[in-house]
């Protein structure tokens, strides 16, 4: 798909830096962009001061339809749940730290970014 130019991973890359810079001016450390298993991905992996942050970044053209947020389904949180236990296993030495799902939405407005951060947007069952 095409806006305005641009296809959809521009677009996605370009907002997923925004939001990435975004979070790090808010105090936080990237560790990964993009982990991908074939269960799933995680946009951006950061942390906050002990905890690890697992950041899903959802992008709207406008919010006629809801926000970002509101497109993560239940079916989009279990493969982040999945993507994010996956990138547990592997890093076993993180595995002890707090962690929570933040989503970072953002939308066009007035020709400008507007960005909602959504911390601890849900949470793995337990």
């Amino acid at each position: 798909m095409i806006v305005k130019g641009k296809t959809t991973r521009t677009i996605g890359r370009e907002t997923e830096t925004l939001a990435c810079e975004y979070l790090q001016a808010q105090g936080l450390h990237l560790l990964m962009r993009n982990f991908q298993v074939p269960q799933g991905e995680i946009d951006l992996i950061m942390e906050d001061r002990q905890s690890l942050i697992f950041v899903e970044v959802r992008y709207r053209r406008n919010n006629h339809f809801g926000s970002g947020a509101e497109t993560i389904s239940y079916h989009k949180q279990r493969k982040l749940l999945t993507a994010a236990a996956c990138y547990l296993q592997r890093n076993p030495q993180q595995a002890e730290r707090p962690s929570r799902f933040d989503v970072v939405s953002i939308v066009m407005e007035n020709s400008r970014y507007s960005i909602n951060w959504i911390r601890n947007a849900f949470q793995a069952p337990e």
